[in-house]
């Protein structure tokens, strides 16, 4: 369907590609004249990726860990970026997707105040008892 959109070859990474085919569709999105879009599936694209041509990442299929979504986001956020990057996330109330988003959410506050309690032990010197 983007393929038809774009008028144009759209990059497509997932699991069931050999070494060569994962680096020849990096190269097709990083090329000078490449597409307008690469679709990757998360746990694929999660990992020693630089993908600093990319401004938009759509998180289509939430993930239970926040750390994987933040990982295959940061693919964009490298070194050598020079734009703005956006991210979306879709969410459709009443289905699945929005269930993990509220368990995303908590756990992300519960990281918070985690963090925020080591602070605290570390400000009344407490760390260390």
């Amino acid at each position: 369907m983007l393929e038809r959109r774009f008028a144009q070859p759209i990059a497509f990474l997932h699991g069931g590609l050999t070494a060569a085919q994962r680096e020849e569709q990096i190269a097709l999105f990083d090329g000078t004249a490449g597409p307008a879009a690469f679709v990757l599936s998360l746990r694929a694209g999660g990992f020693g990726l630089n993908l600093t041509k990319a401004t938009h990442v759509i998180h289509f299929d939430r993930w239970w860990n926040p750390a994987v979504e933040g990982q295959a986001t940061d693919r964009a956020h490298r070194i050598g970026q020079e734009k703005t990057v956006f991210v979306h996330v879709f969410v459709t109330e009443g289905t699945v997707e929005e269930r993990v988003e509220e368990i995303l959410e908590r756990k992300e506050s519960l990281a918070g105040l985690l963090k925020d309690g080591e602070k605290l032990w570390n400000a009344i010197g407490l760390a260390d008892a």
